[in-house]
């Protein structure tokens, strides 16, 4: 006898459901190795040696990727910016919208983006490399936490990371921005930067982007150690440890930008 047919709408509410179910728990486990990872931050800090390495492999090594997008995303800005607001008379303010727009809000996403697909792949990948050939297993064997010797340090390294390439993806931003408008377009220099002086607020404007890159360092580096550390330990295993620590640090940025920028306006 043949198994009796599940109804369509049946088929999908189960799989909605099961998916529903995977989440949540992906979701506690994430927040579990979130507090393991906490408890483990004055190891690392004991050890500045790893975390200064770790810094450098996210950061420093990610540096022509962020300088390189900042500085043509500030252009297309200001090509942007100069093809609506010369409609109206208003090119010297290219400066002061090139500005708002990076440092509120593409600055901090982009960054977090490169990030995800440059260094928290290569987080995931490293680590997922040093479960599948056994290395995690053999420290446990030591009586060494691989938490606190290889995970915190890069988490750590990834947190204090991601700010820094944030301000320097701004920096090149603007620079980008005054490159096109003035020096292409022949906006007026002073006006470009008066306006932007004028406009450009450091608490309200600066400082949110700051606090979005924090966020989405916490995020972004959680998101690639959870993944690596528990992938299935096989080549395929790791690759799609990698595939979804970009996949989901990219919709994780995505959505906890909508919900810091609802906060941090609600409060002006």
């Amino acid at each position: 006898m043949t198994a009796p047919r599940v109804p369509g709408w049946r088929r999908l509410l189960l799989e909605a459901g099961y998916s529903l179910r995977d989440f949540f728990g992906t979701f506690g486990a994430g927040q579990l190795f979130l507090l393991r990872i906490l408890a483990s931050l004055p190891y690392a800090l004991a050890r500045p040696r790893l975390v200064i390495q770790q810094v450098y492999v996210a950061g420093v090594q990610s540096l022509v990727v962020i300088m390189l997008a900042g500085l043509f995303v500030g252009m297309v800005l200001a090509l942007q910016g100069h093809n609506t607001l010369s409609r109206f008379g208003a090119e010297d303010t290219i400066g002061m919208v090139a500005a708002l727009g990076l440092v509120r809000e593409l600055g901090p996403v982009v960054t977090a983006l490169l990030f995800a697909g440059r260094a928290g792949t290569a987080l995931s990948s490293e680590i997922g490399l040093m479960k599948a050939t056994d290395q995690l297993a053999g420290m446990e064997m030591m009586a060494v936490d691989p938490i606190k010797r290889v995970v915190a340090p890069r988490f750590l390294g990834g947190v204090i990371a991601v700010p820094i390439l944030t301000l320097i993806f701004n920096a090149m931003g603007i620079f980008g921005a005054w490159l096109e408008a003035v020096i292409v377009l022949g906006v007026d220099e002073g006006a470009f930067w008066s306006q932007m002086q004028a406009q450009v607020d450091l608490q309200d404007d600066v400082l949110s982007g700051i606090v979005k890159s924090v966020f989405f360092g916490v995020a972004a580096s959680l998101l690639a150690v959870f993944e690596g550390y528990n992938c299935v330990p096989t080549a395929e295993g790791v690759g799609r440890a990698t595939t979804r620590a970009v996949v989901h640090t990219s919709l994780t940025v995505l959505v906890l930008n909508f919900m810091l920028t609802a906060w941090l306006l609600g409060g002006n």
